[in-house]
């Protein structure tokens, strides 16, 4: 059988479906847990950090900043952002290279989150030591500068 969608399937990468539940979650530095869905690997480096990041009542970041891209997606609950009350249903977009006002919310939320390399700085988002649950567990500094 030939045709355009053959075609397509050998130069071109197949969608791949996932799902959050499927993945563990890795309590994070500021009493948060991250399900992390997709991050780079050796094999498929321009893979984003994609996935959930669910903070507790209570929970927060000070400002910092990044030279990746980020977007965000407010799927639960409320948080403070700068001046801002983020609330279920906010998109939030963050071009490289950015910083992130402080956040802090008093009931918790969900972020559905993308980190991707920053087409401005070229900057790669972080995934070892950082969202796979090594930083928290050993007790790493964080490095807000990432």
């Amino acid at each position: 059988m030939s045709g355009p969608g053959n075609e397509a399937a050998a130069t071109r990468h197949a969608p791949v479906v996932r799902r959050p539940a499927d993945h563990p979650g890795h309590r994070g530095r500021f009493a948060n847990v991250t399900r992390m869905v997709f991050h780079p690997t050796p094999e498929r480096p321009n893979t984003p950090n994609a996935g959930l990041v669910t903070y507790e009542p209570g929970a927060g970041f000070p400002l910092h900043r990044h030279d990746f891209a980020q977007l965000w997606y407010v799927a639960e609950g409320e948080c403070r952002f700068g001046d801002r009350t983020l609330t279920a249903g906010d998109m939030v977009y963050m071009e490289d290279p950015h910083f992130e006002h402080e956040m802090h919310t008093e009931t918790g939320c969900t972020i559905v989150f993308m980190q991707y390399p920053g087409p401005t700085t070229g900057a790669r988002p972080i995934y070892e030591g950082r969202f796979d649950g090594r930083e928290a567990a050993e007790g790493v500094k964080p490095d807000l500068q990432r």
